[in-house]
């Protein structure tokens, strides 16, 4: 049980590191509020493009 639990945590907290790594959800967000769930599904998006 514990080991499946942190095997998920694992991949989620590997997710959450890479889009620090283009430090959207790093810092203060300093542009319009409007295009933040844009460019965070932009960034999402190609994220997901790098795993297939």
């Amino acid at each position: 049980m514990n080991q499946a639990i942190s095997s998920s945590r694992v991949a989620v907290e590997n997710i959450i590191r890479e889009l620090k790594i283009f430090r959207i959800i790093a810092e203060k967000y300093r542009n319009r509020r409007k295009r933040f769930a844009l460019r965070f599904n932009l960034i999402a998006a190609l994220y997901n493009l790098s795993i297939k």
